[in-house]
């Protein structure tokens, strides 16, 4: 068909196309759903089983051992990470990179189905098994609800009541409370008072544990009616309690548990898991939102929710928050429109100003509706708009307009020599339109290793490809239709005719550079040479670019991470955090510190790592006013520390972008033996902290904990009638309480604890008086009777294992105000680390931002050598020439150069998206010579001599290239400011800019070498 026809004399489809592209793009554009960052699938699953009494030995031996052999079976698995500790095992497992969340629903059922067959082999005492398979959720909002005045129990029931109704908006897909405390009924039971009226403390466990439990007692038929029976004598209030007869039966005297017992209700004393917000205790509430949703716009819904709600908040309560994503969404998306809109007005006046008013508004209104266009194809394709899709666009602004460019240059020559505007199109686009159909989908196999990289730093990229796949292809669609028919009515009057094609070069900048051009074809071998002297020397000048994964956001908050001793009571570790969260507070730069003690915060956000159950581990969430202020607001924060708390080792980190790490550096060390794996600790330990560079050294088994181990004479308790089990029983009740039943709140179920008075339980030194049931005896007897002694004694706190094996991971962060990268550090310590001496069976692995990059890095390269030749091939069928095609190619390596030049002068890191970058390079570079040479061809089937039409093609191309590479060029300027895509936009600005000179000097003079184009005599 002959588009250039049919757009011209059908001007209503054309029309009722471009009306399509720049309506439907419009409305495509308000609807598209929106997102700070890409989502990226967290493949992980936490099994968490309790075994309480257990030491960690024996939950490693018991649990985590069977549970892992289980796990292995499944074929998704691609690796297995435990903590076990006193009590409980923790299974962390990591499936396979190439599954997304479609398939990892049926993963975890099949996860716990491997998990729940194997549950009634536990150990008695063991379980229930605990699969969470919601790790991963996001809860975009956070919230935090304080009270003056208030209870915990106060500010939860009210929690309850918000989680309800916010449930309710549309696009929210779940609400938590986080820091809930469980309530609990206690029965403080004197254990001398027990003693002296002879009463067994079994007899007060069973009463309350059989007295308010719901039993069926059937039913009866009454005449037509069913009638069940429902016996009295459940507990209605706590005071009730009080009354339950507990004396032996057959005793005349009744004893009722109100007069050997204290009875009342609290909040349980050892919490899991202690929230503040600015100094006030708090609960969070965490707010997730559906997928494929306008994050902003469910966002006003619940702000307008909220308000709507103000009306049943109890005077004095608060809600505050502490991460708003949809506020962060609109910030970072409008500024990513701003930065696309700034971009698409500077190559509309880059076009103005060097293609001419006319040729400069058709481009530039070609690509708006290219741009508008590619909107409605990523709503049809569940495309957010987020930093990566919106980054991508601004990416392929300039590589957008090459086709147009092409054609309307193309169009105005033909025109301009004499040829009708239907004429023009026809033969600029028949000439073009497999050359420019095979450059772009070269351009877009360049960018394919992204889109087929299985690892998550592909999964979080990917949207890169997916865009520009949408956008280059829409791109050559409007350049063969559109230019035409705008062409048409825009070049009607007013283009002046050419007397000879030489008139239409006989300019400066075309005579410069054919004057050029030509010493470079008569020194053809010197110019490749010092081509070749310029690519060995930004070889090696790149050794010098610093190296890094992925950069800090630029969100003004940073978290402070605490570490104290293991086995510092949680209580104890919050204590402490209350001295930093007072002093960050009154500093003039924040504006807000909520703390977390004993785990991390739920996830509201997906780079954020949530650090498990650890009573020993406090965090503090702070927010600056702008980050401008965070550099000094570290600073400070990190000598403060140092000075006021130097029991323990904090860390401080920025925000991050894209999938995160647990520490820039990392060293694993597998073996068997715990002391062999720590003394090797504490080699690369003092190796790390003697870099200047890196900060908070520790490993992950962290100290040994302490441990009373009564010693039990089991001959003297034989004698007795007194177990191992009634020795644990009593000591469980003395100093933590035990749990003998439940008291029903209506929907609550309170834990019944029986447990020893304060002054009876706040001595260690007074076990000896500490009196023992005999049921042989029928009385009490001193616990020294079968209790030897009590000597306090350490053992492996936390036994960490990967894979199946025990594994010790030393780790290292890099200072977040260093101006090195933690690839720099990693290449300064890594010869010491890996000189150390390591023993026979043992084994040394490098983990951290080297194994992230190293395994993302290779995610893209795997696909890369089938995406190069996919491209070669390309290049080989539309010249059908190996050589022409190899005289294109050569210019990919020297691209580097200008990498390395711009790089260097700018001080950017080389990271992942610079990486990148370069792949897109690849295509750029290619692209315009497939033009070049195209128009070679074109020259000599004119006529033209060999040597002519090549210099007569490479003069006749200085615009369309250049023009390309200053648009692209321009286009990137806005990219320059974000962190994120700075060094992308770098290495493709200096990139494509040394690319130029090379299209435009080395093809045509490899062009020359290798088809033997010399100028005649």
């Amino acid at each position: 068909m002959n588009i250039a026809r049919y757009s011209i004399e059908r001007p209503t489809s054309s029309w009722i196309f471009l009306l399509i592209l720049l309506i439907g793009g419009t409305i495509a554009l308000q609807n598209l759903g929106r997102l700070e960052d890409p989502e990226f699938t967290i493949k992980q699953a936490l099994v968490v089983t309790p075994y309480p009494g257990a030491s960690p030995q024996q939950v490693e031996e018991e649990i985590t051992v069977p549970l892992e052999n289980v796990l292995q079976e499944l074929p998704y698995i691609r690796h297995i990470t435990s903590t076990s500790t006193a009590g409980q095992s923790q299974i962390m497992v990591e499936m396979q990179d190439q599954y997304r969340a479609k398939e990892l629903a049926q993963i975890w059922d099949e996860l716990r189905r491997k998990v729940n067959d194997y549950a009634r082999h536990l150990p008695p005492g063991a379980g229930p098994i605990v699969v969470q398979d919601d790790f991963s959720d996001v809860y975009g909002v956070l919230l935090a609800l304080t009270g003056d005045g208030y209870s915990l129990p106060a500010l939860r029931d009210h929690a309850k009541y918000l989680r309800r109704e916010l449930a309710l908006v549309p696009g929210v897909a779940k609400v938590v409370i986080a820091g809930e405390q469980q309530e609990q009924v206690v029965a403080e039971v004197s254990r001398a008072r027990l003693a002296n009226l002879g009463i067994p403390p079994q007899r007060i466990y069973e009463l309350l544990a059989t007295q308010n439990t719901v039993s069926n007692a059937g039913r009866v038929r009454l005449q037509d009616d069913a009638v069940r029976f429902a016996t009295s004598g459940e507990f209605s209030s706590v005071e009730q309690l009080s009354t339950l007869i507990i004396s032996n039966p057959g005793a005349r005297e009744q004893i009722f548990l109100g007069d050997v017992a204290t009875i009342y209700r609290q909040v349980e004393p050892i919490p899991r898991q202690i929230l503040r917000f600015n100094g006030d205790a708090s609960l969070w509430i965490g707010v997730s939102f559906a997928n494929n949703v306008n994050v902003v716009e469910v966002g006003k819904q619940l702000n307008q929710r909220l308000a709507e709600l103000t009306y049943a908040t109890p005077v004095g309560m608060e809600l505050t928050p502490i991460y708003d994503q949809p506020a962060e969404v609109n910030k970072s998306v409008s500024g990513f429109l701003m930065n696309l809109a700034q971009a698409v007005v500077i190559v509309m006046v880059a076009l103005l100003l060097t293609m001419g008013l006319r040729s400069g508004f058709i481009i530039g209104l070609v690509l708006l509706l290219t741009v508008l266009g590619t909107f409605i194809f990523m709503h049809l394709f569940n495309i957010n708009l987020h930093r990566v899709s919106l980054g991508a666009l601004i990416i392929a602004l300039g590589m957008l307009v090459d086709n147009a460019i092409v054609i309307t240059e193309g169009m105005l020559v033909g025109i301009q020599k004499g040829q009708t505007r239907l004429r023009a199109a026809q033969d600029v686009i028949r000439q073009n339109a497999m050359p420019l159909l095979g450059a772009t989908v070269i351009a877009i196999i360049a960018f394919a290793p992204i889109g087929l990289s299985a690892d998550a730093t592909g999964e979080f990229a990917g949207a890169l490809f997916w865009v520009l796949l949408i956008s280059l292809g829409l791109s050559w669609i409007t350049a063969l239709i559109l230019i035409p028919f705008l062409g048409d009515r825009l070049f009607r009057k007013g283009v002046p005719v050419a007397g000879s094609e030489r008139d239409l070069y006989n300019k400066p900048i075309y005579n410069g550079y054919r004057r050029l051009l030509q010493v470079a074809l008569r020194h053809r071998i010197v110019t490749m040479l010092m081509m070749l002297v310029l690519l060995g020397g930004s070889v090696v000048g790149f050794q010098a670019v610093k190296q890094s994964f992925f950069p800090s956001s630029n969100t003004p908050l940073f978290f402070v991470d605490f570490w104290y001793p293991q086995g510092t009571d949680i209580r104890a570790t919050a204590e402490d955090l209350q001295a930093a969260e007072q002093w960050l507070q009154q500093q003039e730069a924040v504006t807000q510190v909520a703390t977390t003690v004993g785990r991390g915060a739920p996830r509201f956000s997906l780079p954020y790592l949530v650090e498990l159950d650890n009573e020993n581990y406090g965090q503090l969430l702070v927010r600056v006013n702008s980050s401008d202020d965070m550099p000094n607001m570290i600073a400070a924060t990190r000598d403060y520390l140092a000075q006021f708390h130097p029991n323990a080792r904090t860390k401080i980190k920025r925000m991050e972008i894209g999938p995160p790490v647990k520490a820039a550096v990392e060293v694993r060390f597998i073996g068997s033996d715990p002391d062999t794996l720590r003394q090797l600790s504490a080699q690369a330990q003092a190796i790390l902290s003697a870099d200047p560079g890196l900060t908070f050294v520790r490993d992950n088994w962290r100290e040994r904990g302490k441990v009373l181990r009564p010693q039990f004479n089991e001959t003297h308790a034989r004698r007795v009638g007194i177990s191992k089990q009634d020795v644990d029983d009593l000591l469980l009740a003395n100093f933590r309480g035990k749990r003998v039943g439940v008291y029903r709140d209506g929907t609550d179920l309170l834990p019944i604890l029986v447990r020893a008075p304060e002054e009876e339980r706040v001595y260690l030194e007074q076990w000896h008086d500490i009196q023992v049931y005999s049921p042989a005896l029928n009385r009490y007897v001193p616990i020294a009777q079968v209790i030897d002694d009590i000597p306090l004694e350490w053992e492996e706190s936390v036994i960490q294992r990967r894979d199946r094996k025990r594994t010790l991971t030393v780790m290292a962060d890099a200072d977040p105000l260093h101006e090195e990268t933690p690839a720099q550090m990693f290449a300064r310590v890594r010869p010491h680390i890996e000189a150390m001496t390591i023993p026979s069976g043992y084994e040394v692995q490098w983990g951290g931002e080297h194994e992230a990059s190293g395994d993302a890095r290779a995610a893209v390269f795997s696909s890369l050598p089938l995406g190069y030749l996919a491209m070669f091939i390309i290049t080989v069928l539309l010249f059908s020439s190996t050589r022409k095609a190899l005289v294109i190619w050569t210019t990919v390596p020297l691209s580097i150069i200008g990498v390395t030049i711009g790089l260097l002068v700018t001080q950017q890191s080389f990271t992942f998206m610079a990486l990148l970058g370069i792949l897109s390079l690849t295509g750029m570079v290619i692209k315009n010579g497939i033009v070049l040479v195209e128009q070679v061809n074109t020259e000599e089937r004119s006529g033209k001599s060999p040597y002519n039409a090549l210099v007569d093609a490479a003069v006749s191309r200085v615009r369309p290239v250049t023009m390309a590479a200053i648009t692209t060029i321009f286009g990137m300027l806005p990219l320059l400011f974000d962190v994120f895509f700075a060094s992308m936009a770098v290495t493709i600005m200096f990139g494509l800019g040394f690319a130029t000179l090379l299209t435009l000097i080395v093809v045509p003079v490899m062009f020359s070498l290798m088809l033997q184009r010399k100028e005649a005599g």
